[in-house]
């Protein structure tokens, strides 16, 4: 059998990580990979290229030669966030988890359409498709012992972070919005009007054309909160095109209005973590160097 490639994307992501665990994880991933394919009577098709950052996804086809997704998380807590997820959600608005493998952290999942998602759909009929998928995953979370952070302890990790990248170079001039995207994170999770399991990373990208049902959703970063806080990534999907268009401001606005009234949102609390998530991302985008996604996420904010 060839090696396993390991994709460039995810190299690249991982290659300044300190030696330790994750760094021997990734050495060892092709052999893991191939173990793995024999455990499960696997016939590999492909590596997912470019890929993702976070893990490695191999196109493979079962025994019976029913095709599947197999799927190697970066190791860590996020990675059994994942798979406590999909397993909670058992098919149900998210691709079905087959199989998972605790010693390796290997999933077997159901194979979607990998380059047909929401994103390629007119606007106003992805909104409307991906409001009725992540309404199913808006479910009670398993019972106590659960391995999901809840909104106000990650968000939390963020509040540190936001005020350094916020107060020096070019960002600094966008000093009010992190202040109110930082006085915004105090007071949002203070009174959550309810506690479910949200997908945490929920956008068009993420939600991908099946056979067993239309659209499911993928790579969750699963998280226990109210549903304003998963709806507000939505808000920010195709920022771009929403500020080549005209009159970018009122149809953000028009965005938030009409999310919230179709999934029975409080509209203030989507406003409010609309422009925390946009000041958020921004702030990340200009720390990693993209000035022009940061800027208009930024502006994006402003417009809420």
């Amino acid at each position: 059998m060839a090696r396993v490639p390991v994709p460039k994307r995810l190299l690249d992501a991982l290659s300044d990580d300190p030696p330790g665990a994750v760094r021997t994880w990734l050495d060892a991933l092709p052999e893991t990979v191939e173990r793995q394919l024999v455990a499960w009577e696997l016939t590999l098709e492909r590596v997912s290229t470019p890929g993702g950052r976070r893990g490695l996804v191999a196109l493979v086809r079962q025994a019976d030669g029913t095709p599947a997704a197999l799927k190697f998380p970066v190791p860590g807590p996020d990675a059994e966030r994942e798979r406590a997820a999909l397993a909670h959600w058992d098919g149900w608005g998210a691709a079905q988890l087959l199989r998972a493998d605790p010693d390796t952290g290997a999933l077997l999942i159901e194979r979607l359409h990998g380059t047909v998602s929401l994103r390629s759909l007119p606007e106003a009929k992805a909104l409307l498709e991906a409001a009725g998928t992540v309404r199913r995953l808006w479910v009670a979370p398993p019972p106590e012992g659960h391995p999901f952070a809840s909104i106000n302890g990650r968000t939390e990790e963020d509040r540190e972070v936001l005020r350094m990248l916020g107060a020096g170079g070019w960002t600094a001039e966008a000093r009010p919005l992190t202040e109110e995207a930082l006085e915004l994170r105090e007071a949002l999770p203070a009174e959550p009007p309810e506690e479910v399991l949200l997908h945490g990373d929920f956008r068009q990208g993420k939600v991908l054309a099946g056979e067993r049902a239309p659209w499911l959703a993928v790579g969750p970063a699963p998280i226990v909160g109210e549903r304003a806080y998963d709806l507000a990534r939505l808000v920010l999907d195709r920022y771009e095109d929403l500020a080549a268009g005209p009159g970018p401001a009122a149809a953000a606005r028009r965005r938030v209005a009409k999310l919230a009234d179709s999934l029975d949102v409080d509209r203030d609390r989507l406003r409010g973590w609309s422009l925390y998530r946009a000041v958020e991302a921004g702030l990340r985008h200009a720390a990693a160097g993209d000035r022009r996604r940061a800027e208009l996420l930024l502006e994006f904010a402003g417009w809420l």
